[in-house]
């Protein structure tokens, strides 16, 4: 005789699908990971000032390319999430690659201070306070741990 476990959480933290809502803090993340992303469809929509805004966040072209790069695994995670149904397997992985993502964009992050290249301005020291706290939630949420398996679906 098998025993299911107690839900951990109300029905109506489940969506119509049955599917557990993804918290508000982890849309949030995903868009501070695809910043760059965001910063370039804001720049292509304010067509006269958008070189200037582009130059004004990334003086450095190379930085911002290493940005959009950076960015790629939150937008990916962003479209996932409407397929965590279909693709269950890759979507319960995808966590991992948005905490390697972030771990990556920490480390390039720190290399960029070590060489004073962002030491001018605090919005750098900010966004680089921002990803570590992001990090360290994505890490350690057990709500948003189990948002990416798929024993917590509703029948």
């Amino acid at each position: 005789m098998s025993t299911k476990p107690s839900p951990r959480y109300l029905p109506d933290e489940y969506d119509a699908r049955g599917q557990l809502r993804l918290p508000f803090l982890f849309w949030l993340i995903l868009l501070l990971q695809a910043r760059t992303w965001l910063l370039l469809v804001m720049a292509g929509a304010s067509r006269q000032q958008g070189n200037d805004l582009l130059t004004l966040f990334y003086p450095d072209r190379q930085a911002f390319w290493i940005g959009l790069a950076l960015g790629l695994p939150a937008l990916a995670g962003l479209l996932l999430t409407g397929y965590r149904l279909r693709l269950p397997r890759f979507w319960q992985h995808w966590r991992s690659v948005l905490l390697l993502s972030l771990l990556v964009n920490l480390i390039w992050q720190a290399m960029q201070f070590v060489q004073g290249d962002l030491l001018n301005s605090p919005l750098p020291l900010m966004l680089t306070l921002f990803d570590l706290l992001a990090l360290l939630w994505l890490h350690f949420s057990q709500r948003c741990r189990d948002c990416f398996l798929p024993e917590h679906h509703l029948n």
